[in-house]
């Protein structure tokens, strides 16, 4: 992938197209300010020296976006303002994820800090959706964006019309709604909220990440898999099941995958939301420590 400028908002491709555990980075030529330093850790270094870095900003918390923090460790750091804690420990981190199996956390503690170089940080400052930002080179509104992550921010760059929208990224695996304070309704209002922003150009955080016309029937088949999902799931609870046996399914990921700690735990977490939400909608009832479709 190319790196790609829209006026002073530079698209920073990251390495192998932006798929996890990497994701594309932005860069505001002017402002001086980098948006989820995960790209690529040689063109940041690049990048903090010419032509310059003066603060980093998190469209939110997980750890796929904030893998080259470290370089920027003494430049002030602006995060969601919902959202300064899981940045305080590990062990707030994994909080954060409602991870509670120990084996689990013990293997996130050592990808935390070996992989993606995490140690505590406390936030410069903090922003939320609804405030304009105004630099010399561009002006930014910051969008609300909860669903992903409870304090999830998006940006649109007004003078070229250019949105970023973080971890919406329209690919093909579909929303990430599992951590402990995800919601897979709120993924559906903010995905609707940002198809609605007249944008010309449209910067994802992961795989495809640029989209230089409307992405047009991919915002419909993105949150179409959430359906998808849903609809495996009931097929499934035709008989009582329970957590162990619908996980077993993989659902989700489609097959099974290593590690465990990684995408067990997400199948989990996903497969959790879809049964509180079917649970809620009164479509599944569950039984001791069974589901069935009512």
């Amino acid at each position: 992938m190319e790196e790609k400028h829209f006026g002073p908002v530079w698209f920073i491709p990251g390495e192998n197209r932006g798929k996890y555990p990497f994701c594309h980075s932005v860069y505001v030529e002017g402002a001086g300010v980098l948006i989820d330093p995960a790209s690529d850790r040689a063109r940041l270094k690049q990048l903090r020296d010419a032509p310059g870095v003066k603060e980093v900003w998190l469209s939110h918390w997980h750890e796929d976006h904030l893998m080259h923090l470290d370089l920027f460790d003494d430049l002030p750091l602006v995060v969601p303002d919902m959202e300064t804690e899981p940045l305080a420990s590990p062990e707030a981190f994994m909080d954060w994820y409602g991870m509670d199996n120990p084996e689990y956390r013990e293997t996130w503690l050592h990808l935390l800090t070996d992989q993606f170089h995490f140690h505590p940080r406390v936030a410069t400052r903090t922003f939320r959706g609804g405030e304009v930002m105004a630099f010399n080179s561009v002006t930014i509104e910051v969008i609300s964006t909860p669903g992903h992550t409870p304090g999830h921010l998006a940006f649109f760059f007004k003078e070229p019309a250019v949105l970023f929208l973080g971890d919406y990224d329209l690919g093909k695996f579909g929303p990430w709604y599992g951590d402990r304070d995800s919601s897979i309704e709120d993924t559906i209002t903010s995905v609707n909220k940002l198809r609605q922003i007249p944008a010309r150009t449209w910067i994802t955080c992961h795989e495809t990440g640029l989209f230089e016309t409307d992405p047009g029937e991919d915002w419909d088949r993105y949150l179409n898999i959430i359906e998808e999902r849903e609809q495996k799931l009931l097929a499934y609870l035709v008989q009582s099941r329970t957590l162990d046996e619908i996980v077993s399914q993989w659902i989700i990921y489609q097959k099974p995958r290593e590690p465990a700690a990684f995408f067990e735990f997400g199948e989990r977490a996903l497969i959790g939301k879809h049964l509180e939400r079917l649970s809620a909608k009164g479509r599944i009832q569950q039984a001791g420590d069974r589901y069935v479709i009512r």
